[in-house]
């Protein structure tokens, strides 16, 4: 989730504009920034790796000519974050320029494509080929002009796109495009504009247009033209005014960045859908190799990893050891070896306890394999092969996006193993597949119809002194999530355990009105015995809330309080859309008792320390 900014102005230089702009987006992305202006039909580029303070304080981003120009402000997904990496990208003749915030799909066929027509590539993103692209079809097609290029070019992308492009051969516009990725338009008084959000522009004006997918925009110093991308057809659509602050805008309208992270979900899913194949079967080929396989993690990135063992066992008959990575050196560090296999999950990269586990394995030569949510952290430079999440930066200290993305990484991952091993049918394969594709949907769905649902559970248990939650198999690791997000961010007490061992100890706890949450699946495997569990709990006294699919009628009657999700959910993907409504529960709940959920007390997003 990178930051893009495009602005012409009729009065004065355009970048100190775009600089200050791309500041206000930099929650956006912090490893590196740009900026590509024209001036007198030159393009002139500025652009290092770094925090957007860091960079100006050694290039100076607001001393560049011309009255025209583009920036970004990058969240690595392809590439580390080095300056070679950073945008803005040209073509070879440096006279195409292009930012770019989203994933290209299909980049390494039209990088091999356009290397086979002697292009020169200078970094390893998956935006670079968007400038050559333009460049190739401007030099077959003589006549035609940047416009229709860039119109032809999007025609072969596949993903997720916002972008603009800026070039010296029509220095007087900017043409930009979207799809799947955010692109908004600013119309002020002496000046056209374009950024990924509202955020970049607010303080210049509040006019703002918004862009649909397949739409693209040339703008020009007092004038924007939409069209339709597919046939061409001009669009008319009128300014909105928008009366948010800038705060406001930074949050897109909602009230806290969990909440707005929480929402974003279904998006981040579909990129993290787009995963590179390359470095899922190179991993999948590490895994199918090893002998013994432990997943080693902390936080939220313990309970993906354990829910994760459950999809490995599963699909790919393969048994992994989930282990917290505090314990690691403890528990394993003297057994570990050259036969070992870890694969270490942290959202930052930098999680101490993880590098502690990782490092002690790496002197007893085991094989390093990496999932995190950072490009160029410290995990990725000491991983044998690591794959990036892609869940763009995460603001709020409860990881939200970020638990949904490594689980749909992780499941990615195990099913890649299950076709490599053969251990299941290609019907279930790919129906799981399908259904795997299908979940950015469900998961909209859920957020769409149960949110108020949620908020009213939250506003009747909002005075519960301790929650306890249930479930069994995969979802046992759902039950740990949702009991962690509710103490992290509103700070009650909560207790977890698998559904089955509820009667060994914790069951004496309960007494009329204790609320304990269920995770309930309709699945053959675990539904019965959980019907069992809830009528322990309800003999009690227990106030039952249900996580249940829709129609389940049985766990409906006997649940005091319930929110559904569709039907059809496989088990083994069952903890992404499941997890969704005790997200929602934990920040409502916070929200009930005041406080702010994106800075709960004595926590950090990295933890650095051991």
């Amino acid at each position: 989730m990178c930051g893009i900014f495009g602005c012409i102005t009729m009065n004065g230089n355009a970048s100190p504009i775009i600089h200050a702009s791309l500041k206000r987006l930099e929650y956006r992305g912090y490893d590196s920034v740009g900026i590509a202006t024209i001036n007198n039909g030159e393009v002139a580029i500025k652009k290092d790796q770094g925090k957007i303070d860091e960079v100006h304080e050694l290039i100076n981003l607001d001393d560049m000519q011309g009255n025209v120009g583009i920036g970004h402000t990058r969240w690595a997904t392809h590439g580390a974050p080095l300056k070679e990496n950073a945008h803005p990208h040209v073509d070879c003749t440096g006279q195409i320029v292009v930012v770019h915030n989203g994933i290209i799909e299909n980049y390494t066929e039209l990088k091999t494509e356009l290397e086979n027509q002697n292009h020169k590539f200078v970094s390893k993103t998956d935006t670079e080929v968007i400038p050559h692209l333009i460049e190739e079809t401007l030099k077959k097609n003589p006549t035609s002009n940047v416009t229709e290029a860039v119109v032809e070019t999007i025609k072969r992308l596949s993903g997720s796109y916002a972008l603009a492009v800026i070039s010296s051969k029509e220095p007087n516009k900017i043409i930009c495009a979207r799809s799947e990725s955010p692109l908004v338009i600013g119309i002020g008084e002496d000046a056209t504009y374009c950024a990924s959000d509202l955020t970049a522009f607010l303080p210049m004006t509040n006019k703002a247009v918004m862009i649909n997918d397949g739409e693209l925009v040339t703008l020009t110093p007092n004038n924007v033209e939409i069209r339709r991308i597919q046939d061409g057809a001009e669009v008319t659509r009128a300014p909105t005014t928008i009366s948010w602050t800038p705060e406001m805008a930074v949050k897109q309208g909602y009230p806290h960045f969990m909440i707005k992270e929480i929402h974003e979900q279904p998006g981040i899913l579909r990129n993290t859908l787009r995963a590179q194949e390359h470095y899922l079967d190179l991993l999948s080929t590490f895994l199918d190799r090893a002998t013994e396989v432990f997943f080693v993690a902390c936080g939220t990135s313990y309970h993906a990893c354990l829910a994760a063992s459950y999809m490995f066992s599963k699909l790919a008959f393969l048994p992994t050891y989930p282990v917290y990575a505090s314990e690691f050196v403890e528990q394993h560090g003297k057994s570990v070896n050259i036969d070992s296999t870890i694969l270490a999950v942290s959202q930052s990269g930098e999680t101490a306890d993880t590098l502690g586990a990782v490092t002690c394995s790496q002197q007893r030569a085991a094989t390093i394999l990496g999932l995190t949510n950072t490009v160029g952290s410290t995990l990725t430079r000491v991983s044998r092969v690591y794959i990036g999440q892609q869940s763009g930066p995460e603001i709020g200290v409860a990881a939200t996006k970020t638990f949904t993305s490594q689980l749909s990484v992780l499941a990615q991952l195990a099913l890649k193993l299950s076709t490599k091993r053969g251990k299941v049918s290609q019907d279930e394969m790919d129906y799981l597949a399908d259904r795997l594709e299908a979940l950015p949907e469900t998961v909209q769905e859920i957020i769409l119809k149960q949110e108020e649902n949620v908020k009213k559970l939250a506003h009747k248990y909002k005075d519960a002194k301790i929650f306890f939650f249930l479930g069994r198999g995969i979802n046992t690791a759902t039950a740990y999530e949702g009991r962690l997000k509710l103490m992290e961010i509103a700070y009650v007490p909560a207790i977890a355990f698998p559904a089955g061992e509820s009667k060994h100890g914790p069951i004496s706890l309960i007494e009329p009105g204790f609320p304990v949450v269920f995770i309930c699946p309709r699945d053959g495997q675990t539904h019965k015995t959980l019907v069992g569990n809830i009528q322990e709990m309800k003999a009690r006294g227990a106030s039952i809330i249900s996580i249940i699919e829709e129609g389940d009628e049985e766990i409906k009657s006997m649940s005091d309080d319930y929110i559904e999700v569709p039907k059809g959910i496989p088990e083994v993907l069952s903890p992404i859309p499941f997890v969704i409504p005790l997200q929602l529960l934990a920040y409502y709940m916070a929200v009930e008792k005041g406080l702010n959920p994106d800075t709960p007390r004595n926590l950090a997003k990295s933890v650095t320390v051991k």
